[in-house]
Formats: structure tokens, sequence, C-alpha cells
């Protein structure tokens, strides 16, 4: 008997060290972004959030993709409903809101909403048989979760309505090149590089990472003399923590912080 998807484990989670891995479970479906599976995932990152031993989550997806966009079975029952459903709106705020680092390591298609998702991301890596897509125009439809907003910020208003117009698919070196992502890696080494990378941010204060996170954040939504306060308020109020006192004085003492999170 199939299981219904309410009850299937849609968002695998595996903890190494401080960094937690989580994987987009949707395989028969490359991991299309239905209600249930949008709600297992926020849930996920609502219990991260809550963790201060976590410093950093890397983001996958089981199979051939990392997600090849939205639920296009739910769109053809529910219509409009599909998209302003309450509580899948509410799981794409509670990804946005996230604050701790987070990671894509994009593992094939990221198309649609998939790519939204990536583009939430804080630091996207791609396997180098990863491909890039907003086919949305192609059904009579463009992107509704942030893609027509956060891609002209990433690789400029030109590129961006190319692709969103066209709906073209592109390989993760052109991804790179106009960036969307930091690196192309080897599929075979792909999580391994994520976990390199998640380690390294991991190692750092998780108090003080949020902070930095919304300083650069800032940039995309704030004029420069905006953005610069900003940084200013967030660099006093790091001043109060723990971590950042501890930083000053290993540094002063020539050896290694020990950060307590707080």
């Amino acid at each position: 008997m199939q299981r219904s998807e309410s009850i299937t484990r849609l968002v695998l989670a595996e903890r190494k060290e401080r960094v937690l891995v989580v994987t987009l479970n949707r395989p028969d479906k490359l991991n299309a972004l239905s209600k249930e599976l949008l709600g297992q995932l926020a849930a996920c990152l609502t219990e991260a959030e809550a963790d201060p031993t976590l410093g950093c989550v890397v983001l996958t997806g089981a199979g051939r993709a990392f997600s090849a966009g939205a639920d296009i079975a739910d769109m053809l029952v529910r219509g409009v409903a599909s998209y302003t459903d309450p509580e899948r709106l509410e799981s794409w705020r509670s990804v946005e809101a996230f604050s701790k680092p987070l990671l894509a390591a994009i593992n094939g298609f990221a198309f649609g909403g998939g790519l939204e998702l990536a583009l939430l991301c804080d630091i996207a890596l791609a396997s180098e048989t990863a491909t890039f897509a907003f086919p949305e125009i192609r059904i009579g439809s463009f992107p509704g979760d942030g893609g027509t907003q956060r891609l002209p910020r990433l690789v400029g208003k030109s590129f961006a309505m190319q692709m969103i117009l066209t709906g073209q698919t592109i390989d993760a070196q052109l991804a790179e090149h106009k960036g969307m992502i930091s690196e192309v890696v080897p599929a075979n080494r792909l999580v391994q590089r994520a976990l390199e990378i998640a380690n390294a941010v991991a190692a750092n204060s998780v108090a003080v990472a949020p902070f930095a996170k919304r300083a650069v954040l800032a940039a995309d939504r704030m004029a420069l003399p905006e953005g610069l306060r900003l940084e200013h308020e967030l660099t006093t109020e790091a001043f109060g923590l723990h971590d950042r006192t501890e930083g000053l004085r290993a540094f002063a003492e020539k050896r290694p912080p020990v950060f307590m999170g707080r």
C-alpha cells in the first residue's frame, strides 16, 4: 500500500557535528515542492534554528534533482488556491527568515520553485551536471515565489529577463559565470565540498553569523547609506556578545577562540 505524502518523510535530516544536512526526499517527483514537503522543510529549519550547537545547514535533493519546481498536479486540482495557500506561504516565509547560514548543494535540476529555493540560500554550490531554469513562461506563468526579484539582483536585468521570458535552461558553468552560484563541483564531490564549506562556517561563532547574514542580505534591499547604518548598528550590538569578546581576547593572546554561541 502506498503511503500518503502526509506521513512520508519528504525531508531527511542528518547531523554531522555542527552541520545539518537536509535532503529533499521526493525523488520520484524530482523533489517538486508540494505543500507537505515545504511544511516539513520549514519544520526542520525551525528545529535547526532553536539548536544553539548547530552552525550551518546544507540543503540538497535526493535523486536527479535539487528540485524541479512547484507541484503542478496540485495547481491543476486547486488552481490559484494552491499558490495562495496560507500554510504554503508561511513555509516559504520560514525558509526566508532562517537566520543561520544556509548552503545549497545543487545536484541536478533547479527549475522554477526549485531555483527560487536555491536563491534563498546564502551560499550555493552546484554539480557540474546541474541545470537551472525558470520554465514557467512556457506553461503560461512566471516565477511567483521570489524569482523575479532575486534573480535580477544576482545576474542583472537583461539576463534575468532572458531566463524568465524565454524559459531557457542554463548549465552550471554559465550559472557560475553569472554569479548565481559560487562554485561548480564534480558530481561525486558535491556534498563533500558543501560540508567542507559548511564546517568552516560552523567553526565560527553561531551567535555572530546571523548578524553577518543580516548585514549582507540588507545590501539587496537597502540603499548604501541605509545599509551602512544597519551594518554599524549590528556591529555595535555584536560587541555585547560573549563570542565577540572571546574572539578579541583570543587574538590578543595568540590562541584559537573558544566560542560558546552566545
